[in-house]
């Protein structure tokens, strides 16, 4: 039998075998990390430990670590109560935040004139497009590019930065709040003060160990090369997606790009239409970004970037891992050839 094909991973990334690992031997660990006895202690070694690592991975310098649930919890928890400016190409986790008045161009590409008072992503989760990081930006939304590019929070100046373990083989439900020396944002929620006061709740130390694990792995395999042929094989997808329909649109194919990304479109032909349809070959992708699939609406960061409203409901994602065989690809283009084929014959039929 043939394997599924997934080509999601933008949505989230397999499970690193380092940090289920980690998070195995972690569910042995016994006590709270805010009680003083050995086993308390031991669960606080966990959590700091975990904390220097991935500092060290996540090139954070000086700076301070808040463990939260994720990304979007983090940005709430850097952005809330401040007057913050991004572009519409932003996740919905940092434009519910901010206002939308940067503009974007053709590739995706933002213009920041004021980093202090900006957010900005590092790399875009449904086209791939990698942003040029000013230095002393506001708030920096690092979630795509950990893992697949080289990153380093300490590198950018930016006063803030966002994480979130699954996107490169941690475990769901658990991300970080990166903070430069003197960012002190409010707790929004009071209760037992832990992470220093920034967010209180008991740390989830199984998804604090595996978080680490997976950090430390993903480095070593972008250290080790394991993206270069997935960007070989992102461009094959591409050229073969351009042999069976030449009117093709890829989003920011001029733009420097996540190595795994590409989002293309064929106005007329619905994405979601699409995502169906290469969930029956066999295939997982999907129309958008993870929050965003399953609503019946255009993407908004292709309308940003000037595609119409058709082409923009048109488009579906790739997103390749170093786990991807090149078969996979080579079946998902003829599988998507032989929609395109049926796509063309009920348009040719109801001009008739």
């Amino acid at each position: 039998m043939t394997r599924r094909g997934y080509l999601d991973r933008n949505a989230t990334a397999p499970l690193l075998p380092e940090a289920r690992a980690a998070m195995i031997a972690a569910m042995d660990v016994l006590g709270n990390p805010s009680s003083i006895h050995a086993e308390g202690r031991a669960a606080r070694a966990l959590v700091e430990n975990a904390r220097a690592d991935l500092a060290e991975a996540l090139g954070l310098g000086a700076g301070e670590i808040v463990f939260t649930s994720g990304a979007t919890e983090a940005a709430a928890l850097a952005m809330r109560g401040r007057d913050l400016v991004c572009a519409d190409v932003e996740h919905d986790a940092v434009r519910a935040w901010a206002r939308p008045d940067l503009t974007a161009d053709a590739e995706g590409r933002v213009c920041v004139p004021d980093p202090g008072a900006a957010a900005l992503q590092a790399a875009n989760s449904e086209t791939g497009v990698l942003q040029d990081l000013v230095p002393g930006l506001a708030v920096v939304d690092f979630v795509q590019a950990v893992g697949k590019v080289p990153v380093a929070f300490g590198w950018t100046g930016a006063r803030a930065g966002l994480v979130s373990a699954h996107k490169f083989g941690g475990p769901k439900g658990i991300g970080a709040l990166l903070l430069a020396p003197g960012e002190d944002p409010a707790a929004p929620l009071p209760g037992g003060g832990q992470e220093r006061g920034r967010r209180s709740g008991t740390e989830n130390i199984i998804g604090i160990a595996g978080f680490a694990a997976a950090a430390r792995a993903a480095m070593t395999r972008l250290a080790d090369g394991l993206w270069e042929p997935v960007a070989q094989m992102r461009d094959r997808l591409e050229a073969q997606l351009r042999d069976t329909a030449p009117g093709v649109m890829i989003a920011g194919a001029g733009a420097a790009r996540l190595p795994n990304t590409t989002t293309f479109a064929l106005p007329g032909w619905k994405g979601e239409t699409q995502v169906m349809q290469m969930q029956l070959a066999g295939f997982a992708v999907s129309a958008g970004s993870a929050c965003s699939s399953g609503k019946v609406r255009a993407s908004r960061t292709l309308r940003a970037m000037g595609w119409s409203e058709d082409a923009a409901g048109s488009a579906i994602r790739v997103s390749l891992g170093p786990e991807t065989r090149i078969d996979e690809i080579d079946r998902f283009a003829e599988a998507w050839a032989a929609a395109h084929r049926r796509f063309r014959a009920r348009g040719s039929a109801q001009a008739a």
